[in-house]
Protein backbone atom coordinates (compact mmCIF):
# COMPACT_ATOMS: atom_id res chain seq x y z
CA UNK A 1 0.00 0.00 0.00
CA UNK A 2 1.47 3.19 -0.99
CA UNK A 3 2.19 5.72 1.79
CA UNK A 4 -0.48 7.49 3.44
CA UNK A 5 -1.25 11.74 3.57
CA UNK A 6 0.64 13.59 6.16
CA UNK A 7 -1.54 13.62 9.03
CA UNK A 8 -1.38 17.24 10.17
CA UNK A 9 -3.27 18.84 13.68
CA UNK A 10 -3.34 22.23 14.48
CA UNK A 11 0.20 22.65 12.87
CA UNK A 12 1.86 19.18 13.97
CA UNK A 13 2.44 16.62 11.66
CA UNK A 14 1.98 13.04 13.08
CA UNK A 15 4.08 10.53 12.21
CA UNK A 16 7.93 8.72 12.54
CA UNK A 17 10.26 11.23 13.76
CA UNK A 18 7.71 13.32 15.06
CA UNK A 19 6.86 14.29 18.75
CA UNK A 20 4.33 11.94 19.72
CA UNK A 21 0.42 13.63 19.79
CA UNK A 22 -0.89 12.93 23.53
CA UNK A 23 -4.43 12.59 23.76
CA UNK A 24 -5.93 13.14 27.33
CA UNK A 25 -9.35 10.93 26.73
CA UNK A 26 -12.01 12.93 28.75
CA UNK A 27 -14.49 10.93 27.68
CA UNK A 28 -17.52 10.78 29.30
CA UNK A 29 -15.66 11.43 33.38
CA UNK A 30 -17.25 14.39 33.36
CA UNK A 31 -20.48 12.81 34.30
CA UNK A 32 -23.16 14.81 32.54
CA UNK A 33 -21.48 17.81 34.50
CA UNK A 34 -20.30 20.92 32.49
CA UNK A 35 -17.77 22.32 35.40
CA UNK A 36 -15.87 19.10 35.60
CA UNK A 37 -15.47 19.06 31.30
CA UNK A 38 -13.98 22.04 31.77
CA UNK A 39 -12.23 21.42 34.94
CA UNK A 40 -11.02 18.19 32.71
CA UNK A 41 -9.94 20.12 30.21
CA UNK A 42 -7.56 22.65 32.68
CA UNK A 43 -5.95 19.34 33.84
CA UNK A 44 -5.10 18.18 30.26
CA UNK A 45 -3.63 21.19 29.62
CA UNK A 46 -1.49 21.34 33.12
CA UNK A 47 -0.14 17.90 32.24
CA UNK A 48 1.10 19.05 29.05
CA UNK A 49 -1.15 16.66 26.68
CA UNK A 50 -1.45 17.89 23.03
CA UNK A 51 -5.08 17.58 23.08
CA UNK A 52 -8.28 16.43 24.94
CA UNK A 53 -10.71 14.09 23.57
CA UNK A 54 -14.64 13.44 24.33
CA UNK A 55 -17.50 11.46 23.24
CA UNK A 56 -20.64 12.80 21.87
CA UNK A 57 -23.63 10.76 21.08
CA UNK A 58 -27.15 11.06 20.91
CA UNK A 59 -28.32 8.04 23.14
CA UNK A 60 -31.33 7.14 21.08
CA UNK A 61 -29.37 6.83 17.99
CA UNK A 62 -26.71 4.87 20.03
CA UNK A 63 -28.32 2.12 21.76
CA UNK A 64 -31.59 0.55 21.81
CA UNK A 65 -33.73 0.11 24.88
CA UNK A 66 -33.09 -3.35 25.95
CA UNK A 67 -28.74 -3.00 25.14
CA UNK A 68 -27.09 -4.29 28.35
CA UNK A 69 -24.16 -2.93 29.59
CA UNK A 70 -20.89 -4.35 29.34
CA UNK A 71 -19.67 -6.31 32.86
CA UNK A 72 -16.79 -4.00 33.45
CA UNK A 73 -19.78 -0.89 33.45
CA UNK A 74 -21.96 -3.05 35.76
CA UNK A 75 -18.90 -3.71 38.07
CA UNK A 76 -18.61 0.51 38.21
CA UNK A 77 -22.29 1.60 37.89
CA UNK A 78 -24.44 -0.99 39.17
CA UNK A 79 -26.77 -3.08 37.57
CA UNK A 80 -30.02 -0.98 38.53
CA UNK A 81 -29.85 1.06 35.14
CA UNK A 82 -29.75 0.28 31.82
CA UNK A 83 -26.82 1.36 29.52
CA UNK A 84 -29.48 3.49 27.66
CA UNK A 85 -30.55 5.01 30.78
CA UNK A 86 -26.52 5.26 32.32
CA UNK A 87 -25.67 6.94 28.66
CA UNK A 88 -28.40 9.46 28.80
CA UNK A 89 -26.98 10.76 32.21
CA UNK A 90 -23.55 11.38 29.87
CA UNK A 91 -24.54 13.21 26.81
CA UNK A 92 -23.39 16.75 26.39
CA UNK A 93 -25.53 19.16 24.67
CA UNK A 94 -24.66 21.23 21.56
CA UNK A 95 -23.94 24.53 23.82
CA UNK A 96 -22.14 22.52 26.30
CA UNK A 97 -19.88 21.15 23.52
CA UNK A 98 -19.67 24.81 22.33
CA UNK A 99 -18.56 26.42 25.53
CA UNK A 100 -16.31 23.67 26.31
CA UNK A 101 -14.32 23.74 22.77
CA UNK A 102 -13.78 27.40 23.28
CA UNK A 103 -12.54 26.57 27.01
CA UNK A 104 -10.01 24.56 25.40
CA UNK A 105 -8.98 27.00 22.59
CA UNK A 106 -8.48 29.06 25.50
CA UNK A 107 -6.25 26.84 27.24
CA UNK A 108 -4.31 26.40 23.85
CA UNK A 109 -5.25 22.54 23.77
CA UNK A 110 -6.57 21.00 20.74
CA UNK A 111 -10.32 19.62 21.18
CA UNK A 112 -11.76 17.08 19.53
CA UNK A 113 -14.25 14.43 20.09
CA UNK A 114 -15.47 10.65 18.70
CA UNK A 115 -18.60 11.16 17.04
CA UNK A 116 -21.00 7.89 17.92
CA UNK A 117 -24.09 8.20 14.99
CA UNK A 118 -24.86 11.05 12.12
CA UNK A 119 -25.86 13.74 14.05
CA UNK A 120 -23.32 13.95 16.36
CA UNK A 121 -20.49 13.61 13.56
CA UNK A 122 -22.86 16.97 11.63
CA UNK A 123 -23.06 18.82 15.72
CA UNK A 124 -18.85 18.52 15.45
CA UNK A 125 -18.05 19.18 11.96
CA UNK A 126 -20.65 22.75 12.19
CA UNK A 127 -18.21 23.19 15.49
CA UNK A 128 -15.02 22.86 13.55
CA UNK A 129 -13.45 19.96 15.01
CA UNK A 130 -9.90 19.73 13.23
CA UNK A 131 -10.44 16.15 12.95
CA UNK A 132 -12.25 13.09 14.12
CA UNK A 133 -11.99 10.06 16.27
CA UNK A 134 -13.80 6.72 15.11
CA UNK A 135 -14.34 4.51 18.41
CA UNK A 136 -13.18 1.17 18.21
CA UNK A 137 -17.27 -0.19 18.89
CA UNK A 138 -17.90 2.19 15.37
CA UNK A 139 -15.00 0.44 13.12
CA UNK A 140 -17.60 -2.18 11.66
CA UNK A 141 -20.20 0.41 11.26
CA UNK A 142 -19.58 1.46 7.61
CA UNK A 143 -21.91 3.85 6.66
CA UNK A 144 -21.36 6.06 9.73
CA UNK A 145 -17.42 5.74 8.74
CA UNK A 146 -18.28 6.56 5.31
CA UNK A 147 -20.63 9.43 6.78
CA UNK A 148 -17.73 10.80 8.61
CA UNK A 149 -15.18 10.52 5.82
CA UNK A 150 -17.50 13.34 3.35
CA UNK A 151 -16.60 15.99 6.37
CA UNK A 152 -12.79 16.02 4.90
CA UNK A 153 -11.33 16.05 7.94
CA UNK A 154 -8.45 13.44 9.14
CA UNK A 155 -9.34 10.56 11.11
CA UNK A 156 -8.01 8.64 14.26
CA UNK A 157 -9.82 4.74 13.92
CA UNK A 158 -9.20 2.99 16.96
CA UNK A 159 -9.14 -0.66 16.35
CA UNK A 160 -10.09 -2.61 19.47
CA UNK A 161 -11.48 -5.96 19.61
CA UNK A 162 -10.84 -6.12 15.58
CA UNK A 163 -9.51 -8.53 13.18
CA UNK A 164 -7.00 -7.11 10.95
CA UNK A 165 -9.53 -7.93 8.41
CA UNK A 166 -12.17 -5.53 9.81
CA UNK A 167 -9.43 -2.61 9.83
CA UNK A 168 -8.93 -2.95 5.84
CA UNK A 169 -12.60 -3.09 5.45
CA UNK A 170 -12.95 0.26 7.67
CA UNK A 171 -9.74 1.81 5.71
CA UNK A 172 -11.30 0.40 2.61
CA UNK A 173 -14.54 2.57 3.38
CA UNK A 174 -12.92 5.79 4.41
CA UNK A 175 -10.62 5.65 1.31
CA UNK A 176 -13.65 5.12 -0.91
CA UNK A 177 -14.82 8.02 -0.47
CA UNK A 178 -11.85 11.05 0.34
CA UNK A 179 -8.27 10.48 0.53
CA UNK A 180 -8.29 12.02 3.93
CA UNK A 181 -5.72 11.09 6.28
CA UNK A 182 -5.96 8.16 8.78
CA UNK A 183 -4.00 7.17 12.10
CA UNK A 184 -4.78 3.80 13.45
CA UNK A 185 -4.86 3.50 17.03
CA UNK A 186 -3.85 -0.32 17.98
CA UNK A 187 -6.53 -0.65 21.30
CA UNK A 188 -7.61 -3.26 23.80
CA UNK A 189 -11.18 -2.75 24.44
CA UNK A 190 -11.03 -3.86 28.41
CA UNK A 191 -11.70 -1.36 30.97
CA UNK A 192 -8.66 -2.11 33.02
CA UNK A 193 -6.57 -3.69 29.94
CA UNK A 194 -5.05 -6.90 31.44
CA UNK A 195 -1.48 -6.34 30.51
CA UNK A 196 -0.97 -9.56 29.08
CA UNK A 197 -3.30 -8.96 26.46
CA UNK A 198 -2.17 -5.63 24.86
CA UNK A 199 -0.05 -7.55 22.26
CA UNK A 200 1.67 -4.01 21.58
CA UNK A 201 3.48 -5.53 18.57
CA UNK A 202 0.22 -5.41 16.59
CA UNK A 203 1.56 -2.00 16.20
CA UNK A 204 3.73 -3.37 14.34
CA UNK A 205 1.44 -5.24 12.06
CA UNK A 206 -0.96 -2.28 11.67
CA UNK A 207 2.12 -0.05 10.33
CA UNK A 208 3.08 -2.27 7.70
CA UNK A 209 0.21 -3.41 6.16
CA UNK A 210 -1.87 -0.16 6.22
CA UNK A 211 1.29 2.50 5.71
CA UNK A 212 -0.20 4.64 8.23
CA UNK A 213 0.79 6.52 11.23
CA UNK A 214 -0.28 4.28 14.44
CA UNK A 215 -0.61 4.51 17.75
CA UNK A 216 -2.19 2.93 21.31
CA UNK A 217 -5.23 3.59 22.82
CA UNK A 218 -4.29 2.24 26.87
CA UNK A 219 -6.62 1.31 29.05
CA UNK A 220 -4.24 -0.44 31.02
CA UNK A 221 -3.56 0.82 34.88
CA UNK A 222 -0.16 2.78 35.02
CA UNK A 223 2.13 4.33 32.63
CA UNK A 224 4.97 1.65 31.57
CA UNK A 225 2.44 0.04 28.60
CA UNK A 226 2.35 3.77 27.42
CA UNK A 227 5.77 4.57 27.39
CA UNK A 228 6.64 0.91 26.18
CA UNK A 229 4.31 2.16 22.90
CA UNK A 230 6.06 5.31 22.40
CA UNK A 231 9.71 3.31 22.64
CA UNK A 232 8.10 1.16 19.52
CA UNK A 233 7.57 3.94 17.73
CA UNK A 234 3.83 5.24 18.34
CA UNK A 235 3.04 8.17 16.63
CA UNK A 236 -0.10 9.01 19.26
CA UNK A 237 -0.69 7.98 22.70
CA UNK A 238 -4.35 8.13 24.12
CA UNK A 239 -5.24 7.43 27.78
CA UNK A 240 -8.50 8.26 29.64
CA UNK A 241 -8.06 11.22 32.07
CA UNK A 242 -10.11 11.72 35.22
CA UNK A 243 -9.98 14.21 38.60
CA UNK A 244 -10.92 11.31 41.04
CA UNK A 245 -10.41 7.34 40.20
CA UNK A 246 -13.19 7.05 42.91
CA UNK A 247 -15.94 9.28 40.82
CA UNK A 248 -18.72 7.04 39.81
CA UNK A 249 -19.52 6.35 36.31
CA UNK A 250 -17.82 3.93 33.77
CA UNK A 251 -14.51 4.54 32.86
CA UNK A 252 -13.00 6.50 35.97
CA UNK A 253 -11.55 3.56 37.21
CA UNK A 254 -9.50 3.04 34.31
CA UNK A 255 -8.23 6.63 33.94
CA UNK A 256 -5.26 8.45 35.07
CA UNK A 257 -5.29 11.45 37.74
CA UNK A 258 -3.71 14.27 36.88
CA UNK A 259 -0.92 13.85 38.63
CA UNK A 260 -0.42 10.54 36.61
CA UNK A 261 -1.08 12.47 33.26
CA UNK A 262 1.46 15.13 33.97
CA UNK A 263 4.18 12.09 34.36
CA UNK A 264 2.92 10.03 31.42
CA UNK A 265 3.54 13.18 29.22
CA UNK A 266 6.82 13.92 30.69
CA UNK A 267 8.09 10.11 30.72
CA UNK A 268 6.66 10.10 26.82
CA UNK A 269 9.13 13.51 25.90
CA UNK A 270 11.55 11.54 27.66
CA UNK A 271 11.58 8.41 25.61
CA UNK A 272 10.98 10.75 23.18
CA UNK A 273 14.64 12.46 24.01
CA UNK A 274 16.29 8.80 24.73
CA UNK A 275 15.24 7.39 21.24
CA UNK A 276 18.06 9.37 19.76
CA UNK A 277 18.81 8.94 15.84
CA UNK A 278 20.04 5.67 15.92
CA UNK A 279 23.57 6.33 14.90
CA UNK A 280 26.63 4.95 17.18
CA UNK A 281 28.65 7.13 18.24
CA UNK A 282 30.26 8.81 21.76
CA UNK A 283 28.03 11.67 23.17
CA UNK A 284 29.25 14.75 24.32
CA UNK A 285 28.07 13.96 28.08
CA UNK A 286 30.28 10.65 28.26
CA UNK A 287 33.41 12.25 27.01
CA UNK A 288 34.52 13.20 30.25
CA UNK A 289 34.02 10.05 31.57
CA UNK A 290 36.11 7.77 28.71
CA UNK A 291 39.12 10.46 29.48
CA UNK A 292 38.89 8.57 33.25
CA UNK A 293 37.63 5.18 32.15
CA UNK A 294 39.23 4.29 29.42
CA UNK A 295 42.81 3.19 30.13
CA UNK A 296 46.32 4.21 27.83
CA UNK A 297 49.98 3.03 27.90
CA UNK A 298 52.11 3.95 31.00
CA UNK A 299 55.50 3.58 32.06
CA UNK A 300 55.76 0.30 33.76
CA UNK A 301 59.68 1.48 34.64
CA UNK A 302 61.55 4.10 34.62
CA UNK A 303 62.58 4.65 30.99
CA UNK A 304 65.67 6.94 29.70
CA UNK A 305 65.08 9.47 26.96
CA UNK A 306 66.58 7.39 23.80
CA UNK A 307 65.27 4.08 24.34
CA UNK A 308 63.44 2.60 22.00
CA UNK A 309 59.71 1.48 23.85
CA UNK A 310 60.10 -1.96 24.93
CA UNK A 311 56.82 -4.01 25.94
CA UNK A 312 58.16 -4.79 29.01
CA UNK A 313 58.59 -1.30 29.70
CA UNK A 314 54.56 -0.97 29.26
CA UNK A 315 51.48 -0.98 31.78
CA UNK A 316 48.11 -0.31 30.70
CA UNK A 317 45.70 1.64 32.94
CA UNK A 318 43.90 4.60 33.51
CA UNK A 319 43.41 7.19 32.69
CA UNK A 320 42.95 7.48 28.99
CA UNK A 321 44.33 10.34 28.08
CA UNK A 322 47.90 8.73 26.37
CA UNK A 323 48.20 6.50 23.98
CA UNK A 324 45.16 3.71 23.49
CA UNK A 325 46.18 0.07 24.22
CA UNK A 326 44.24 -0.15 20.70
CA UNK A 327 47.31 1.28 19.39
CA UNK A 328 50.47 -0.45 21.43
CA UNK A 329 51.42 -2.58 18.49
CA UNK A 330 52.23 1.00 16.79
CA UNK A 331 53.70 2.25 19.60
CA UNK A 332 56.29 -0.62 20.47
CA UNK A 333 59.83 -0.12 19.07
CA UNK A 334 59.52 3.90 19.07
CA UNK A 335 62.61 5.66 20.55
CA UNK A 336 61.54 7.61 23.89
CA UNK A 337 62.02 11.67 23.17
CA UNK A 338 62.12 12.31 26.94
CA UNK A 339 62.95 10.66 30.50
CA UNK A 340 59.55 9.03 31.96
CA UNK A 341 59.06 7.97 35.73
CA UNK A 342 57.21 4.75 36.29
CA UNK A 343 53.22 5.63 35.96
CA UNK A 344 53.74 8.01 33.71
CA UNK A 345 51.04 7.99 30.93
CA UNK A 346 52.72 7.75 27.42
CA UNK A 347 51.47 9.97 25.06
CA UNK A 348 52.25 10.71 21.07
CA UNK A 349 54.27 13.62 22.16
CA UNK A 350 56.99 11.38 24.29
CA UNK A 351 57.65 9.28 21.06
CA UNK A 352 59.62 9.74 17.69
Amino acid sequence: MSAAAPFVIAGRTLGPGQPVFVVAEAGVNHNGDAALARALIDAAAESGADAVKFQTFCTSALTSQSAPKATYQIETTGAGESQSQMLTRLELSVDTLAALQAHAAGRRIVFFSAPFDEASADTLEALGVPMFKIPSGEITNLPLLRHITTKGKPIILSTGMSTLDEVAAALAAIRGVADVPVALLHCLSAYPAPVGDVNLRAMDTLRERFACPVGLSDHTLGLEVALAAVARGAAIVEKHLTLDKALPGPDHRASLEPGEMAALVRGIRNVEAALGDGEKRPMPSELDTRRVARKSLVAARPIRAGEHLAKDAVAIKRPGTGVSPAELEQALGRRVRRDLAADDVIDWTVLE
